[in-house]
C-alpha cells in the first residue's frame, strides 16, 4: 500500500463560488490529517477564503503575465515543483490544468469528475434526481489520493470581530438579528427581480438589520433598495474581501441567489436561504451543509423544463424570469422560520 502524500497541490482557479466550495472540504481534510500540508493554486483575489485553514498556503496564479500561455504554465510548474509537492488534486479539470498535468509527469495527479453526462441528462429532462454535490466530487479527488474523508460533521471558524465602521452603521439596533441579502448573480436568469426583492426587504426591515452585498457595479441599484431605511445597509464596494467575510461570519442568515455569496456564507457556517431560477440544487451546487428546505425553487409543475441549464446561461425565453414566480411571502416566511428555529 502506497504512502499518502505529505504535501498536496490543490488547483481551483475560478469561479468565486466554486473556489469557496473547496473550503469546507479542505477544512475537513486538514482536521483529519493535521500534519498534511496544502498549497492552493488559485487567483490572488480568492486568497482570503483560506485564511482560517491550518497548514494551507495560497500560491497566486498570474494568468495575465508570468503564467500566461503554455510557456507561462511551464514556468508555473517549475515554481510549484520547487515547493516539493508530492501530489496534485485538480479540482478544476480544464484545458489549463490538463496542460499542467503534462508538466507534473511522474507525480500522483488526480482530477475531479464533473459528472458532465449526468448533468446533461438532468438538463435534458432525462433524469430528475439529486446528483452528487460538488463538495463530494472535491472530496472524491482526495479519496483517490489515498485519504479517508467525510463531510458529515463539519466545523467552522468562529465569528470575527467587526470593524468599528460597520458597528457604527448599526447604531443602537445591534440587538436585532442580522440578515445578508445578495440579490445578484452572473446571469439574470438566476436572479430574483429587484422590485420583488424590495417587497421582501420592506417586510424584513421591520424586525431585522439587513446588509446588502454586491460588487461596486451594483452600488447604485443596492442604494435604491436601501433608501429611506436605517435598518438596511448597503455594503457593496465599502469594504475589502477580508472585511466582508468578517461581516458575513456575523450574519444570522444569508439570502442569496445561486451564486458565490451563498457559498461564502456556507463556508463560514452561516445559514443560507438560496433562491433559484433556471438552475436547480439537484445539479450539485447547493450551499454546503444546509437543509434542502432552505432552497426555494420555482414550481416544477408550472415550469417542467427546469433546470434549463447548469450555470444559468441557457433557457427558453419564457423561463428567463422564472425566479419571479416565487412570491415574496414565501421568502419572508422562510426567513422567519429559519431564524426562529
Amino acid at each position: 500500500m502506497s504512502k499518502i502524500p505529505k504535501h498536496i497541490l490543490v488547483i481551483r482557479l475560478s469561479a468565486m463560488g466554486d473556489v469557496a466550495m473547496t473550503v469546507p472540504v479542505l477544512q475537513a481534510l486538514t482536521q483529519h490529517y493535521p500534519d498534511l500540508k496544502l498549497t492552493v493554486l488559485t487567483r490572488p483575489f480568492f486568497a482570503p477564503f483560506f485564511r482560517d485553514l491550518k497548514n494551507v498556503e495560497v500560491f497566486a496564479i498570474d494568468l495575465n503575465k508570468q503564467h500566461k500561455g503554455i510557456f507561462g504554465l511551464y514556468k508555473l510548474s517549475n515554481q510549484l515543483k520547487a515547493l516539493q509537492i508530492d501530489a496534485v488534486a485538480d479540482l478544476h479539470n480544464v484545458l489549463r490544468t490538463k496542460i499542467l498535468k503534462l508538466f507534473f509527469f511522474g507525480k500522483k495527479f488526480k482530477q475531479i469528475d464533473k459528472g458532465r453526462s449526468e448533468k446533461k441528462a438532468l438538463v435534458n429532462g432525462q433524469n430528475f434526481h439529486p446528483l452528487k454535490s460538488t463538495h463530494q466530487r472535491y472530496a472524491d479527488v482526495f479519496k483517490a489520493l489515498g485519504f479517508k474523508l467525510s463531510l458529515d460533521s463539519p466545523s467552522f471558524p468562529s465569528k470575527k470581530t467587526l470593524p468599528e465602521a460597520i458597528l457604527n452603521k448599526v447604531n443602537n439596533q445591534n440587538t436585532k438579528q442580522w440578515i445578508g441579502i445578495a440579490p445578484f448573480a452572473q446571469y439574470t436568469s438566476k436572479m430574483y427581480p429587484l422590485d420583488q426583492m424590495q417587497e421582501v426587504i420592506n417586510v424584513l426591515q421591520k424586525h431585522y438589520i439587513i446588509f446588502l452585498f454586491g460588487g461596486k457595479a451594483d452600488q447604485a441599484k443596492l442604494d435604491s433598495l436601501a433608501a429611506n431605511s436605517d435598518a438596511v445597509i448597503n455594503v457593496a464596494g465599502q469594504y475589502n474581501l477580508n472585511q466582508e467575510l468578517d461581516l458575513i461570519s456575523n450574519l444570522d442568515v444569508m439570502i442569496s441567489m445561486d451564486s458565490g455569496n451563498a457559498h461564502l456564507a456556507a463556508m463560514l457556517g452561516v445559514k443560507v436561504i438560496t433562491i433559484w431560477g433556471v438552475t436547480h440544487p439537484y445539479a450539485g451546487f447547493a450551499a454546503f451543509n444546509q437543509p434542502k428546505s432552505y432552497n426555494i425553487t420555482p414550481d416544477k409543475m408550472l415550469y417542467p423544463k427546469l433546470p434549463t441549464s447548469i450555470y444559468g446561461n441557457k433557457y427558453p425565453e419564457d423561463y428567463k424570469n422564472v425566479a419571479g414566480s416565487i412570491q415574496p411571502k414565501q421568502i419572508t416566511e422562510k426567513v422567519t422560520a429559519v431564524l426562529n428555529a
